[in-house]
């Protein structure tokens, strides 16, 4: 598979900056973006992303509300959520919207590797899933099915 490709959206420069770096030592492509609006900006011009990693708690437009909004115009998106320890009811939250997973802030990079190859996959399953109904639809369209 080709490398990850991710957007990395929170608040906090410095971790999104000293992230960015830790990933991309691991052969990850990653895209910024330091709040909710950005993020779904640079989501619509990126739409061949593989996982958002989602801060939940930004000012503006927190993380939950983000992963209304991605889920709401990108269903198969996969957003792992970041917590800190006062936000895990948030966290959870976030499951029931659709998030994929949620870690705990500071997160071990290995684990968040983890999750993001498994987001990743799942994601790719479900395209895969949509290109298999595509062409089934054409086939019987055409009386081949």
């Amino acid at each position: 598979m080709n490398k990850p490709f991710v957007m990395l959206v929170d608040d906090e420069v410095s971790f999104v900056e000293t992230m960015t770096k830790r990933l991309e030592k691991r052969e990850f492509s990653i895209i910024q973006a330091y709040d909710g609006s950005e993020a779904l900006e640079k989501l619509d011009k990126n739409r061949n992303l593989d996982v958002i990693i989602l801060d939940v708690k930004m000012p503006g437009m927190d993380g939950l509300e983000t992963l209304k909004e991605i889920k709401k115009a990108y269903p198969i998106m996969e957003v792992i959520m970041l917590t800190g320890h006062a936000t895990v009811e948030s966290a959870i939250e976030g499951m029931k919207f659709g998030a994929f997973d949620y870690l705990m802030k500071p997160c071990e990079i290995e684990q968040l590797i983890l999750k993001v190859e498994a987001a990743r996959k799942r994601k790719k399953e479900h395209e895969d899933k949509i290109k298999d109904a595509h062409v089934r639809e054409v086939l019987t369209q055409h009386g081949l099915e």
